[in-house]
């Protein structure tokens, strides 16, 4: 009777390990998945700043040019 009860014990304390183990692995890939995410949106933002520096370049010689005349 001690031993089905250890046995038991034992399944248990396994499968809070297992639960424990995925969890983690849950979390894991979430977090992945976030910073992923993140680059994403620095990459875009940083597309944006350079159309805009761009643009306000392309205005300014416009109107350096315009000035000339």
């Amino acid at each position: 009777m001690k031993s089905i009860i250890a046995l038991f014990a034992v399944a248990a304390l396994a499968g809070c390990g297992v639960e424990t183990a995925s969890t983690a692995a849950t979390a894991a890939a979430l977090k992945k998945a976030e910073v992923e995410q993140g680059k994403k949106t620095m990459e875009q933002a940083q597309q944006k700043i350079g159309q805009a520096m761009e643009e306000a370049g392309q205005r300014a010689q416009r109107a350096g040019d315009a000035a000339e005349k």
